[in-house]
């Protein structure tokens, strides 16, 4: 099977994807928008690109009509946010905030989460979550055209909290964590199965 992926849709290029690009760690991004509602939505293309300094990035579709989701137009007017760890007891509450719902709704609200003000940023974190990772906007890269536009979220990570429990030996464990992972369709997995390689001496 040989597949171009320019002659997709939408719908198609992303299911591709999403199922080849895996498992993926999920950005649990939260904001604050203009009127003081607070806005929490999960997504899935998401990676660290730099440690020093610290940079992290995610990836933003357009809505189903082709209009900005109001993590990005939040993100425009504040330039911060947070990302929030989805460990296996966020799992309900990440799928329940998932939904495109209308700008005036708070995610939060509608998850069962609880805001915690953040340090440096005006965005808040979630309580709940094992490790949040408050950022400032550094770029947004656009690809595409609406409806299709898609946008590369790039933050400086400025202050990282982490619960006590994750933190042992100077470290987060993974163990301790227990984050969960994106698959395709709508499927996810869990960081239970481990196993350690140490890397070759060379």
């Amino acid at each position: 099977m040989k597949i171009n992926p320019a002659v997709l849709n939408r719908q198609d290029a992303h299911a591709l994807f999403v199922g080849a690009i895996l498992p993926r760690p999920i950005a649990f991004v939260s904001t604050i928008g203009k009127d003081g509602i607070y806005n929490i939505a999960p997504f899935s293309f998401f990676t660290g690109m730099s440690t020093k300094p610290a940079v992290v990035g995610f990836g933003v579709g357009c809505r189903r009509d082709g209009t900005k989701k109001d993590t990005l137009v939040n993100i425009e007017y504040t330039k911060d946010y947070v990302i929030n760890l989805v460990h296996e007891g966020l799992a309900e509450a990440m799928n329940q905030a998932a939904g495109e719902y209308p700008s005036h709704v708070d995610e939060f609200k509608v998850a069962g989460l609880t805001p915690v003000k953040s340090d440096l940023v005006k965005s808040p974190r979630v309580a709940e979550s094992p490790v949040n990772m408050e950022c400032r906007l550094m770029q947004i890269l656009e690809f595409g055209q609406s409806p299709n536009l898609n946008s590369f979220i790039v933050g400086e990570v400025v202050v990282v909290h982490v619960q006590e429990e994750s933190w042992v030996d100077g470290v987060i464990k993974a163990t301790q964590v227990k984050a969960i992972g994106r698959l395709g369709e709508d499927l996810y997995c869990r960081t239970k199965d481990i196993f350690e390689m140490k890397r070759p001496r060379v």
